[in-house]
């Protein structure tokens, strides 16, 4: 099981009241959410190794160097100066390092590398796996990974992770009409604003749809657009030849890298936490209570 654990955190941010806070009055509902979050996947689909997948690096460089625009209205340049600080909740930076601290006492692997954002870890590790692995993202990038042949799944949470969407290959061609290897194409195609990146001006996920079922990849599509006699419109055959820069380039960005250089991890699930007494103290300090406790739980069991 691999995590999506910034996606998961903003999503347990938003969805646990900012009035669950340690002692000292310090909010801690990102930390409780995402400790019952984990508790539940544990708990509910009983994985064998679980790896908390982290963003080393939120926008890389080599990303932003073939399209500028990626990412680019996330940056708070305006509130901090620093150009490639992702702007979060003012009460949800703080909870990050306590996140970190209480997975790594708990036991559970963490990974990031350095250049690379969790989708990239996530589809190094899935790329390398033997067995079925189900990656846990609200991220809707990764369903570029699902392949049935080797049992890679998304559980898209849809209210919590008691409520999960499970998307195998039917599942991601019954709504999106591609498989998992034609959904990076269609994201090329119809864009994303979420990640500052623009698309193919008029067309949206249905032509995408229809184009890449006609042609079989977006190289199809291309070499159909430089064909006269294609069964193009002339309207798409314009678009896509005016988007030929962009298409040149948007690819690798939106494609996920499965060759990341990652440290070596136990990533087993851990029966007992790795550091007791250091676990011990972060929950007094942070007041983390019931939440750390079903995790505990979750994983004895």
């Amino acid at each position: 099981m691999l995590l999506d654990t910034a996606s998961l955190y903003f999503r347990a941010y938003f969805g646990v009241p900012e009035s669950v806070r340690a002692p000292d009055g310090t909010p801690v509902n990102a930390v409780r959410g995402l400790l019952d979050f984990i508790a539940r996947l544990v708990r509910d689909h009983r994985p064998d190794a679980l790896v908390a997948c982290m963003d080393a690096d939120w926008r890389p460089r080599w990303r932003v160097e073939l399209i500028p625009s990626y990412k680019a209205h996330r940056v708070a340049e305006e509130v901090t100066g620093a150009p490639d600080e992702e702007e979060t909740p003012d009460t949800l930076g703080p909870q990050v390092p306590v996140i970190e601290q209480v997975l790594d006492a708990v036991g559970l692997a963490r990974l990031g590398a350095e250049g690379y954002e969790a989708d990239d870890v996530i589809g190094t590790l899935a790329a390398r796996s033997a067995g079925p692995v189900d990656i846990v993202t609200g991220d809707r990038d990764l369903f570029q990974l699902i392949d049935d042949e080797r049992g890679v799944r998304v559980l898209y949470p849809v209210k919590g992770v008691g409520d999960l969407a499970v998307f195998d290959g039917a599942a991601l061609h019954a709504k999106y009409g591609v498989d998992g290897a034609g959904y990076a194409d269609l994201a090329v195609l119809r864009g994303d604003p979420s990640d500052g990146l623009p698309g193919v001006r008029g067309i949206g996920e249905k032509t995408a749809a229809t184009l890449l079922a006609r042609y079989g990849d977006l190289e199809g599509i291309r070499a159909a657009a430089a064909d006269p006699v294609s069964r193009l419109t002339p309207a798409q055959r314009t678009k896509l030849k005016e988007a030929a820069g962009y298409l040149d380039v948007a690819p690798k960005v939106v494609r996920v890298a499965r060759d990341v250089a990652l440290p070596e991890a136990d990533l087993t699930l851990p029966r007992v936490p790795r550091d007791a007494s250091g676990l011990a103290q972060l929950a007094e300090r942070w007041g983390l209570g019931g939440s750390l406790q079903r995790l505990l739980t979750a994983l004895a069991g």
